[in-house]
């Protein structure tokens, strides 16, 4: 006799729950009446049901919102179909997704006046080939995130395009089981950023023409604390060179023009197998979090981050902060590929690399030290090739299903 897994059950009706057999196909068309046409289409969907963008521009005077379970927003294309908010009155995002188990695919949404797309406490997200954009290029006027899940469990990113955000082309926070992959992320303050959050894995994407890269961040005082075990591999992280454009009291206002993988205050992280080149600043720099902070539960300094092999190719002739004269001579007029502030919480090294890394440790003397008060040295303590292994998941394997189609 065959005994079935209670939860195996539990999870089998729950998808059925999740797509009825009923669902139904609402088609949008563009043009006169498109805004009230399509918001009422997702205020009516019911689980399951498929909204279809039609081929065009549709032109939007105001945000719009989806709060139902289970259902797909799809487009003809994310250059096909473009929810155009030039117009839009109000700070709002562009759209605004609070419902869980959503697709939202295969659109572009331009010039929101706020964020482009946010979704909050909305699990099992998945965002695929869909364009974010500012057409006015990269200003501090530009909305702050381009895509933006935040405070959710379940996220997927894949093949979407991002560009001109004030703060991070594609920024995840304060969630859980990430992946972001196979996106482009060029000319924001930030390209990709992963924010106190856990389980991430940031691979096979292009970032370029940012004032950074990849972020990899902790941050104090926020609702969901603890970040870390976050994989970032096989990415291209290429001339990021775009002057810092975050409005002012902006924490990315801190970021050098020219740096290329950033992790600050996060634990067991993971960097290996990327291509980074003609990063002016640094190609990784693993920093400690520098600001007054009030938060008793916070730990500021970066813990357990290893880098494994990557490929470098010129960058750090130009870094962006006080000192570099000094920095520059010491170095043979680049910085090496790899730096490290040098400071933890215990005095121990929480910085490893694999043999044959090209990495140093400034050996900074304390928290807001400049680097012109640098003590330079190479990193030590590498650990084998062997422990390189990658802990982490991602985002849920079922979430795949969702972009097959």
């Amino acid at each position: 006799m065959i005994k079935l897994n209670r939860a195996c059950l539990f999870a089998a009706s729950a998808i059925v729950i999740a797509n009825p057999a009923y669902a139904e196909v609402h088609n949008v068309a563009p043009g006169e009446g498109a805004q009230e046409r399509l918001q009422e289409a997702l205020i009516l969907a019911e689980p399951g049901d498929e909204i279809v963008l039609g081929a065009g521009r549709f032109e939007l005077a105001d945000g719009l919102s989806l709060d139902v379970d289970g259902v797909t927003l799809r487009g003809s294309g994310m250059d096909q179909s473009v929810l155009d908010f030039t117009s839009q009155q109000g700070a709002g995002e562009g759209l605004l997704v609070t419902s869980d188990n959503v697709t939202l695919r295969d659109f572009a949404v331009e010039n929101p006046k706020g964020d482009g797309i946010k979704s909050k406490g909305a699990d099992n997200i998945v965002y695929h080939k869909v364009r974010v954009t500012w057409t006015s290029g990269p200003v501090s006027t530009n909305g702050a995130y381009a895509i933006y899940p935040v405070e959710s469990t379940g996220v997927l990113v894949d093949s979407v395009v991002v560009s001109g955000a004030s703060d991070a082309g594609i920024y995840v926070g304060q969630s859980k089981d990430i992946t972001v992959r196979k996106s482009i992320a060029q000319y924001n303050v930030a390209g990709i950023e992963i924010e106190n959050s856990r389980n991430a894995v940031v691979e096979d994407n292009l970032a370029t023409h940012n004032t950074g890269g990849i972020l990899v961040f902790d941050l104090p005082d926020l609702p969901v604390m603890g970040g870390g075990d976050v994989i970032v591999r096989r990415n291209l992280v290429t001339a990021n060179d775009e002057a810092n454009f975050a409005p002012p009291g902006n924490i990315v206002g801190g970021v050098r023009k020219g740096t290329g993988i950033l992790v600050m205050a996060n634990d067991n992280v993971r960097i290996h197998d990327n291509l980074l080149s003609d990063n002016d600043t640094a190609h990784i720099m693993i920093v400690t979090y520098v600001l007054p902070f009030t938060d008793e539960s916070y730990n500021p300094y970066p813990r357990n981050v290893v880098i494994g092999q990557n490929n470098y190719s010129g960058g750090g002739t130009d870094p962006q902060f006080e000192g570099k004269e000094m920095l520059l001579a010491a170095f043979g007029g680049a910085l090496p590929p790899v730096l490290w502030d040098g400071l933890s919480q215990d005095g121990t090294q929480s910085l490893y690399a694999i043999a044959g890394t090209p990495g140093w440790s400034l050996n900074l003397p304390a928290q807001g030290a400049s680097p012109d008060q640098a003590s330079p040295g190479p990193l030590s303590v590498p650990v084998p090739e062997t422990e390189m292994a990658d802990c982490w998941a991602g985002a849920p394997a079922a979430l795949d299903d969702r972009i097959a189609g």
